[in-house]
């Protein structure tokens, strides 16, 4: 996905404004399986996936948890390093080889003082990310492993053929048994 277009999904910003967040953007490319953020660090940057998919995991006694899938036009973003400048809980692992836009978090806060339209954005942005939180939290709580695996297949179509099922029923707070006896039912 391309650059400006994933600046305007988060918020359409004016041509100066998008031009100046562009030019504070780095492009890089990172192999499948490489660990994006490790736990326990503040992470100084915050990713938008031109190309790939990607995971955020973390522990719970010796298993991983997913609780995040990104694809391309996602952001890949610590909230806790971003808005509290702290250690973040996540690990996130490269599911495929990425084409990742890099923001440097420093260089964007300076951003925001320098122009409001830009400070809007990053705003809009963190909402964003809160409101996906918030539906994640939602739909683990009330809706059935069913149900969140039908949500999944419809917000990415292409997820079966890209993450592994161990990954997916993770994801979805489900065995790989009960993901299979799921995916059964549905054919």
């Amino acid at each position: 996905m391309e650059l400006s277009q994933i600046i305007d999904t988060i918020y359409p910003l004016p041509t100066a404004s998008k031009n100046i967040i562009k030019a504070a953007i780095t492009e890089t490319i990172l192999p499948k399986g490489h660990i994006l953020f490790k736990a326990n660090k503040v992470e100084t940057s915050i990713y938008f996936i031109k190309k790939g998919i990607a995971r955020a995991y973390a522990y719970s006694d010796a298993n991983q948890i997913t609780f995040w899938l990104g694809q391309e036009g996602d952001p890949i973003v610590s909230m806790q390093s971003y808005v509290n400048n702290q250690k973040g809980y996540e690990d996130v692992e490269l599911l495929e080889e990425c084409e990742l836009y890099e923001l440097k978090t420093e260089k964007l806060q300076d951003l925001f003082l320098e122009d409001i339209k830009i400070a809007n954005w990053g705003r809009k942005f963190s909402e964003l990310e809160l409101i996906k939180s918030e539906k994640r939290l939602i739909a683990l709580q009330f809706n059935t492993a069913t149900q969140r695996y039908l949500a999944l297949l419809k917000n990415y179509p292409s997820i079966l053929q890209r993450v592994p099922l161990a990954h997916i029923a993770s994801y979805l707070g489900v065995t790989q048994v009960s993901l299979s006896r799921i995916r059964a039912n549905i054919k």
